[in-house]
């Protein structure tokens, strides 16, 4: 099978999960016995067997301290939706963001409080994007947020929003006030782009890198000027060649 079709049989399947999932999330019929038995005694059993294969299904693509998506299914997803952008020729933005200082934080706070702001991080970001959005736990205090379907200048208004939002709401420490902060990546994967997922989140982690560099609490990307939201496809298609 040639690496196309295997990428959009991978599509067809996402677009599969996704629509399972939809379903999933209404509440399931009873189980009922096919003999019509109300006292069989094997309900009970299937019914803890449904439920712990569903939690199972969630743990195998979520990271277990925060609830968001895990490196995994981060990757796939990325794959996935790079492969949309080339075929729906709708740009996807990539948010690459890292808290500051997080050793300095754990060595003075504790390493239960660093885990308790990793998970107020995460909840800040479930909040602030969209259901159609990928977070994931990229890595220790790192974190990675894909954008079907945003343009480089939504991915940045995006990644500032959350940034204040992380630097104003404090947390508490033996009720001492404790002030986090996070530095941002934006980058932007346009229809005639070729990188492989790598690359791109490659991209996206040296504009991360930068706002360190530059003094950390702040959103780096790519040259705006260079991407007018008109992907060089779609420039073609409107111009009838």
């Amino acid at each position: 099978m040639s690496e196309k079709t295997d990428l959009n049989t991978k599509v067809k399947s996402d677009e599969k999960i996704r629509k399972n999932e939809a379903r999933a999330g209404k509440q399931q019929s009873p189980l009922q016995c096919p003999l019509g038995d109300p006292a069989c005694a094997f309900l009970t059993e299937l019914d803890q067997l449904r439920s712990e294969v569903k939690a199972l299904s969630a743990l195998v693509r979520t990271d277990e301290l925060t609830g968001l998506f895990n490196y995994r299914h981060f990757m796939q997803a990325m794959e996935l939706e790079m492969e949309r952008t080339r075929r729906s020729l709708k740009p996807m933005a990539l948010i690459m963001l890292d808290l500051d200082n997080f050793k300095i934080f754990n060595d003075r706070w504790g390493h239960e409080f660093g885990n308790t702001s990793l998970v107020h991080i995460a909840r800040l970001v479930a909040g602030t994007i969209r259901k159609l959005d990928v977070a994931c736990r990229y890595g220790g205090e790192e974190f990675a947020i894909i954008l079907p379907d945003t343009s480089l200048r939504s991915g940045i208004l995006l990644a500032d929003r959350l940034r204040k939002k992380i630097a104003t709401s404090v947390l508490h420490c033996d009720d001492q006030p404790v002030a986090v902060t996070a530095s941002f990546g934006v980058d932007v994967y346009l229809s005639a782009d070729r990188d492989d997922p790598s690359q791109f989140l490659h991209r996206a982690d040296s504009w991360l890198f930068q706002a360190k560099a530059n003094g950390r609490n702040q959103v780096c990307h790519a040259p705006l000027e260079n991407h007018s939201g008109v992907s060089h496809d779609e420039r073609e298609l409107l111009l009838g060649n």
